[in-house]
Order: structure tokens, then C-alpha cells, then sequence
């Protein structure tokens, strides 16, 4: 997903929020490659679905861990409560679900239910 694309929309939705305000601040300006480490880990969730393993299962309750320390180390500090806004957006967001969902149809839906199973 294009981050400079969608900033407007960031600004406008969550601007006001200490969340945006430590991402703004914690910004390592290099983009590019926070998102590619995200992304390698949505592959890898959906490598954990096509196996087989179901989203309360050790080694997909793993990946979620992952994901919220990579987002907490790259972007803001990812709370519980903010890593299952996550979880619901990646899916009913067509934009998120699409551009997650392009590593295998319903990782989506698999990171937001790994997520609601914590």
C-alpha cells in the first residue's frame, strides 16, 4: 500500500491522537522499508494459514505477537486495544483486505481472527 497516498487520510482520521502523534515523531523516514518488513509479515501469515494451522494456534499467535512489536518498534506503540482496530480494519477496508489478501485470499480475515483470539 502507498503510505504517501493514503497521509491526507491518516492526518484527517487519526491526526489527533497520541498514536499519530508518536508515529510522526517516530518516523525513520524510511518508509519503504518498515512497510516491506510488514509485508513479509503478512506473508507470513498467510504461509501460516495455507499450512493448515488454525489463527489460535501457537505458531499464528506468534505472528501476531510479531506484528505488534514490529508496528510498536516502526510506527507507535501498539496496544492491545489498537492491534484489534488493526485486526477489523484489515478487513473491512478494501484497500487493506486487498493489498494483504494479494499474499492468499483470506489472510485477512485469518490476522484479524488470530488477533481476536488472543
Amino acid at each position: 500500500m502507498d503510505n504517501k497516498k493514503y497521509s491526507q487520510e491518516v492526518r484527517e482520521r487519526w491526526g489527533d491522537t497520541q498514536a499519530y502523534a508518536e508515529y510522526a515523531a517516530k518516523a525513520d523516514h524510511n518508509t519503504a522499508q518498515a512497510a516491506a518488513g510488514l509485508d513479509a509479515i503478512m506473508g507470513a501469515f498467510a504461509a501460516c494459514k495455507q499450512s493448515g494451522a488454525q489463527p489460535q494456534a501457537e505458531q499464528a499467535q506468534a505472528l501476531v505477537d510479531k506484528l505488534q512489536a514490529y508496528i510498536t518498534a516502526h510506527y507507535y506503540r501498539c496496544t492491545d486495544e489498537i492491534l484489534a482496530g488493526l485486526g477489523k480494519m484489515y478487513v473491512a477496508d478494501e484497500r487493506f483486505r486487498e493489498n494483504i489478501d494479494k499474499h492468499g485470499e483470506g489472510t485477512a480475515e485469518f490476522i484479524k481472527t488470530a488477533i481476536n483470539c488472543r
